[in-house]
């Protein structure tokens, strides 16, 4: 797995933020949706890099789309 070591939750928010996904439930965690999927992002900082990666699987992106919108 790429390292994505490193990065916080506001930082991957405004990353699926460009990926069209917005924030549908905020507490703990982080609830995002596209309108088809829903990802939770926990409020970490740095998140871990296997969750982060799970987290960009779920959301169907790649991991060096995820990097682009860093």
């Amino acid at each position: 797995m790429p390292k994505l070591s490193g990065i916080n939750h506001l930082q991957a928010v405004r990353a699926f933020e460009k990926a069209r996904f917005w924030i549908a439930r905020q507490g703990k965690h982080i609830t995002m949706t596209d309108g088809e999927r829903i990802i939770t992002i926990p409020r970490a900082n740095p998140i871990n890099a296997y969750t982060m990666g799970g987290i960009i699987k779920d959301a169907g992106l790649s991991i060096e789309e995820f990097k682009n919108l860093l």
